[in-house]
C-alpha cells in the first residue's frame, strides 16, 4: 500500500481576483496553510479547483506554483480526467510530471459509459500514464457510478491503479470495496461528511474540502481514526459536522472560498457558471465557524 496517500488529502481550491485572474499571491498562503496544518498530501487541478474553468497554460502555472510552495513537504497529486479517453491520455503527455507524485482521474461524465465502457477507459490511461493513478468515483457530477466490481477489477488487473476516492456516499458498496480488496488498494473518502464511518470501517483516509480552510482540525479526527481514538475522532467529527454540511447547501467550493474569505485567505471570487453563496448561507458559514470556536463574530 502507497502509505503517501493515506490520511488526510485536501482538494485544493483555485482563488481567483475580481477581475477573473489566478490569484496566485493567495494560492500561496492557501497551499502554505495546509502543509502548515498537518495535510498528508495535496491533490490540484479537482472539481473544487475548478478545473473545468482553466485553461491549460493556467493549470500549468497552478501546478507548478503548488509544487514550488509544497516543496516536497507532501505529496502532490494532479487532477487529470474527462469523457473523452483520447484527450485524457494526450493530457498525460501535455503535463511536466516532475513533482507530481500521482495522477486523480475522475469517471466519464455526461456521456454515461457501461461498466465495460469505465473499465476500458481506465486501462488506457493505466497504459499510458508514469504516475500512480487513484480512480475518482463521484456519481453525482458524472451521472455514473463505478460498480464495486468494476473498481476491484481495475485494481487487480493495473498495478499502477493504487486506489479510488469514493463520493458515492453509497456505505454498502465501500464496504463491499473493503472487503474484497487488494491488500494495497486505498480507499479513500470523497465525502468529508463520511470521513469517520468509513475510516471505521477500515478505509485510508479523505480528500476533502474542509481541509482547505481547517487543516489542523480535520486532520486530527482522521488521524484519530487511523489510531483508532475514536473519542478524539468523535469529538471532532460532531464540532465540524454542522459547518460541513452548509459547505455544500449551495455548490462547491462556493461554500469553502466563503469560509477561506471570513479566515483571510483568499477572496470569493469564482468563474460561472459558479457564484459566491449568498447572504444567507454565508450567514449561517460564519455562525457554524464561530460555534467550532474557529473564528469570533
Amino acid at each position: 500500500m502507497d502509505e503517501r496517500f493515506r490520511g488526510l488529502g485536501v482538494a485544493l481550491i483555485t482563488p481567483f481576483r475580481a477581475n477573473g485572474a489566478v490569484d496566485h499571491a493567495a494560492l500561496a498562503k492557501v497551499v502554505e496553510h495546509q502543509v502548515v496544518g498537518g495535510i498528508d498530501f495535496i491533490v490540484v487541478m479537482g472539481t473544487t479547483g475548478e478545473s473545468a474553468t482553466l485553461t491549460t497554460e493556467e493549470k500549468k502555472q497552478v501546478l507548478a506554483q503548488v509544487i514550488e510552495v509544497v516543496h516536497n513537504r507532501v505529496p502532490v497529486v494532479l487532477g487529470i480526467g474527462g469523457n473523452n479517453t483520447a484527450a485524457v491520455v494526450e493530457q498525460l503527455r501535455a503535463f511536466d510530471m516532475d513533482g507530481v507524485d500521482a495522477i486523480l482521474s475522475v469517471s466519464p461524465y455526461y456521456n454515461k459509459p457501461t461498466q465495460e465502457g469505465i473499465y476500458q477507459h481506465y486501462k488506457a490511461i493505466a497504459q499510458a500514464s508514469l504516475r500512480p493513478i487513484i480512480l475518482y468515483n463521484v456519481p453525482g457530477r458524472t451521472m455514473s457510478n463505478i460498480a464495486a466490481e468494476t473498481t476491484l477489477r481495475l485494481a487487480r488487473d493495473f498495478k499502477n491503479i493504487i486506489g479510488i476516492k469514493e463520493a458515492s456516499g453509497n456505505l454498502d458498496q465501500i464496504g463491499l470495496l473493503l472487503k474484497h480488496r487488494p491488500q494495497d488498494f486505498l480507499v479513500i473518502s470523497g465525502d468529508d461528511a463520511l470521513t469517520l464511518p468509513i475510516l471505521a470501517m477500515g478505509g485510508d483516509g479523505v480528500i476533502s474540502v474542509v481541509g482547505n480552510a481547517l487543516p489542523e482540525q480535520f486532520a486530527r479526527l482522521v488521524h484519530a481514526a487511523m489510531k483508532d481514538d475514536m473519542d478524539t475522532a468523535r469529538h471532532e467529527h460532531l464540532n465540524l459536522i454542522e459547518l460541513i454540511s452548509l459547505l455544500f447547501v449551495e455548490g462547491n467550493p462556493g461554500g469553502i472560498k466563503e469560509v477561506l474569505k471570513a479566515l483571510g485567505l483568499c477572496e470569493n471570487h469564482l468563474r460561472l457558471p459558479l457564484v459566491p453563496v449568498g447572504e444567507g448561507t454565508a450567514k449561517k458559514l460564519y455562525q457554524a465557524l464561530a460555534d467550532a470556536d474557529m473564528v469570533k463574530l
